[in-house]
């Protein structure tokens, strides 16, 4: 959501924070906004992109060595230039910017306009920075106090960094349930959301835990308080980042470059675990709680969007093959209805970005229960990682795109390697059936890269069904959560109108919309229903539907029957949604670049979504 970029040191500000404020785009904003001291305190601000901003500000006076830059993803007052981050104290002392939501913003709010402030936006961060200039002077505090005072009655979450126009000597960052990261130079401090704008500067960070308050001095000095008043060390730690991974390397968007990276990501996501001479899976992230989830009485995965849909893939995996009971919750809606939650359960949360407001509460939650917590996620150091006690990182690399590609494969594939080592472990499947599985998975990579090939054939159905205002995706078995993933990067970059069903539901509603303005994508790969496949798309097809057919290399039957088919090489069923989905991506990609979208920036959408 929201990005934040800060700089202390002797370098320029303004050019670090503005290419900062560029590699957070992928996050999703609808406006940009700097603040500088250079003599005094200068902020520029604009609805719209870091384009606008950038010609906004051409000739102003952009000298300094501190400053701070933000992007903003609305969420208290609507997008404009007054509502756009960094927002100034009445004072004129502090400015700040803010990522998270302030709960108790408004009886704050009322509060200090009893104390005669008066509020310029609409947002819950001018009421936070003007309690904290309250505080301040009132009791004549240092700035660090008064942030630290100001936090203790804050409820909600955040991510702050504050500039105090007096002392152009020190940045102030502070975190509750959403993420910092702190990037250490040579005499020189960075601060973001995230390590993407920090890469380019140093490898080495500190990750600020909740709850923490961090002083970055132009001196070198890093210090590291709670809201509590304890000093806490810190522990310096590595990026494995490259800044290679956040280019686009020759393609027109990230989006397409991801899903072309999916042979790889999928493959740097078996690396190490998959082992085919010797047949097995090994899984060292969860090694020390294995036998939990062996004893466990039940398995529940929560998680949000298209993680969400992997948690699917996954219940049907983890029930097929080591026959566990599983259950998949929106993280959003589990931690709200009082879920019954033991010992015995396991609970594992899947994450992108590992920041996720919904699903880390939902953790926090089952965590609190006895639960035993495990994570899937592919950001190193993020938020859901430290929390769980065990878990399994995705090794998918940098997603920049918004609408989820390689991030959904590469957990589906971390999903069939725990299923796999579960199976084997209890010995719900034979040694044969084990080994015969583990050789196919290795086998995936390959196989995407042959599914890819056929992107010219699907830009030319992209270009029939452009202009359409509804889509249907029928799926059964493994490939019903493949038809909600397929509807679900439809909307989200191209904004048709698509739905996602279980095939044999189609009777008991949907089948009423279907006419010949109603394109059917129907996932027809599975054998084990073959046959009931056939007959749905038959009913597709009598009532003048057009159907759009993923089928399995050589399928003669199904090519005679749907208007267009898109072959993927034959794979174990079980195995089927890391194939069957790529031809998906690329149809939504297609669609929405023939109809003008931003395809990395879909509107209202943001990639990391850290607030609930």
């Amino acid at each position: 959501m929201c990005g934040i970029v800060g700089y202390i040191g002797n370098r320029p500000a303004h050019p670090i924070l503005i290419s900062g404020l560029k590699r957070l785009e992928y996050r999703g904003y609808d406006s940009a906004g700097i603040a500088l001291i250079n003599g005094g305190l200068h902020i520029f601000k604009r609805a719209g992109k870091v384009s606008d901003l950038e010609a906004f500000i051409e000739g102003e006076d952009l000298t300094g060595t501190i400053g701070i830059g933000h992007t903003r993803w609305a969420t208290h007052g609507e997008p404009n230039d007054t509502n756009a981050h960094p927002h100034l104290s009445q004072s004129g002392n502090i400015t700040m910017i803010h990522n998270g939501i302030i709960e108790n913003y408004a009886p704050l709010k009322e509060g200090l306009t009893q104390r005669g402030y008066k509020f310029t936006s609409e947002t819950d961060t001018e009421v936070l920075v003007n309690l904290i200039d309250y505080i301040q002077q009132l009791d004549n505090l240092d700035l660090l106090e008064a942030v630290r005072l100001a936090l203790n009655q804050v409820v909600g979450a955040y991510a702050i960094v504050i500039m105090d126009r007096n002392d152009p000597n020190q940045l102030i960052a502070a975190r509750k349930g959403s993420p910092l990261v702190i990037g250490i130079g040579k005499d020189e401090f960075f601060i973001a959301s995230d390590a993407t704008p920090i890469v380019e500067h140093t490898k080495n960070v500190v990750y600020l835990n909740d709850e923490e308050i961090a002083v970055l001095s132009r001196n070198g000095e890093l210090n590291i308080k709670t809201i509590q008043n304890k000093e806490k060390p810190y522990s310096i730690q590595e990026l494995e980042l490259q800044i290679e991974m956040l280019e686009k390397g020759g393609y027109e968007h990230f989006m397409l470059k991801e899903i072309y990276e999916q042979p790889n990501s999928v493959l740097d996501s078996m690396r190490g675990r998959l082992n085919v001479k010797q047949g097995e899976v090994v899984l060292g992230g969860i090694k020390d709680y294995f036998q939990k989830l062996v004893n466990a009485d039940r398995v529940i995965i929560v998680a949000c969007g298209t993680s969400w849909i992997a948690g699917l893939v996954g219940e049907y995996l983890l029930e097929d093959l080591a026959r566990i009971n599983v259950e998949v919750e929106y993280a959003s809606e589990f931690r709200y209805r009082n879920p019954i939650i033991t010992e015995k359960d396991v609970v594992i949360a899947i994450s992108q970005s590992g920041e996720t407001a919904d699903t880390l509460a939902a953790l926090e939650l089952a965590k609190a229960k006895g639960a035993t917590i495990l994570g899937i996620c592919n950001v190193v150091g993020s938020s859901i990682p430290r929390l769980t006690h065990a878990g399994v990182y995705t090794h998918a690399g940098p997603e920049i795109g918004v609408a989820s590609t390689k991030a959904f494969t590469a957990q589906v594939t971390v999903l069939s390697l725990i299923s796999l080592a579960l199976a084997h472990k209890k010995g719900s499947i034979s040694e044969t059936r084990y080994r015969e599985l583990v050789q196919e998975l290795s086998l995936i990579p390959e196989k995407i890269a042959q599914v890819l090939k056929s992107d010219v054939q699907i830009k030319h159905i992209a270009q029939t069904f452009k202009d359409v205002r509804n889509f249907l995706y029928l799926g059964r078995g493994y490939n019903f959560p493949v038809a909600l993933e397929g509807a679900l990067k439809l909307k989200e970059i191209s904004y048709i109108h698509a739905e996602g069903y279980p095939a044999a539901e189609m009777k008991h509603g949907p089948i009423a919309l279907i006419d010949e303005e109603m394109p059917v994508v129907v996932l027809a790969t599975n054998m084990s229903a073959y046959d009931k496949i056939i007959s749905n798309i038959q009913e597709v097809k009598a009532r003048k539907g057009r159907v759009i057919a993923i089928v399995t290399e050589g399928d003669e039957v199904i090519k005679n029957i749907a208007e267009f088919t898109i072959e993927i090489p034959a794979t174990e069923e079980a195995l089927t949604p890391l194939l069957s989905s790529i031809p998906l991506q690329l149809l939504a990609y297609h669609i929405a670049v023939l109809r003008g979208c931003n395809i990395d920036q879909p509107r209202n959408l943001a990639k990391s979504v850290t607030v609930e």
